[in-house]
């Protein structure tokens, strides 16, 4: 089945695409007989889990269980990037797209920032409730705003001049290997008994990078419509 061009368009450059791992899992799923529309929708699964896993972290006291929930919550955003990788890969190189990938491309991305991005916030970062900024500001719903936010002037870029806006410095991979990092910290400090601060610093970074991510793109696009 021939790919739909606004599909290919859409698609974001990534060198991981180009690894043998990658072909190789790549050729699997198409050999399985998976759809990427599949794939796409198995993302959302694993975001939901990070999320479980955010929810309950703060509250371990073992060992185990804090390895276990925040090792869990970093497992799952992984998996939901590897997903990110394949759909494609299975739609485009393995010829299995559809009418409405580009729809199944972009639409469960959504929802699988939101509830990672809302999830770590509830985390706690070492204290019951909400990760908050200046202890006004919740954090987590700020970054998925500001998630949903870059995809969408993305998206409205693409309707408007035709091509889609990747730049950062927040664009959706920069934003996982942050909050990855600010996983790896906070776990550390959970288990060393110091004070936890990984979760709030990296939702920081992710909201104000963010903010500037959604500038720089909106700005672009404006330059390239008064170009006209």
């Amino acid at each position: 089945m021939s790919v739909p061009e606004e599909h290919v368009a859409s698609r974001r450059v990534l060198k991981s695409r180009d690894t043998r791992w990658a072909r190789a899992l790549a050729g699997m799923l198409v050999r399985s007989g998976v759809t990427p529309n599949a794939i796409s929708v198995l993302s959302v699964v694993f975001a939901g889990g990070a999320m479980a896993c955010f929810l309950v972290a703060g509250d371990q006291t073992s060992t185990a269980g804090i390895i276990a929930a925040w090792g869990g919550a970093l497992a799952c955003i992984q998996l939901r990037l590897m997903c990110n990788l394949m759909d494609g890969m299975v739609a485009v190189e393995g010829g299995k797209g559809s009418p409405v990938g580009a729809i199944y491309n972009d639409a469960p991305d959504r929802v699988a920032d939101v509830l990672i991005l809302v999830g770590a916030g509830y985390s706690g970062a070492g204290e019951p409730g909400v990760v908050k900024l200046f202890d006004v500001i919740p954090l987590g719903w700020c970054c998925a705003v500001v998630a949903v936010w870059t995809a969408y002037i993305r998206v409205l870029g693409a309707s408007l001049i035709g091509k889609h806006d990747f730049r950062g410095p927040m664009a959706k991979q920069h934003r996982m290997a942050l909050l990855c990092g600010g996983i790896l910290i906070e776990m550390t400090q959970q288990l060393a008994g110091l004070g936890r601060q990984g979760i709030l610093v990296a939702l920081t970074l992710i909201f104000f990078g963010g903010l500037w991510t959604c500038w720089r793109r909106l700005r672009a696009l404006a330059g390239e419509l008064s170009a006209k």
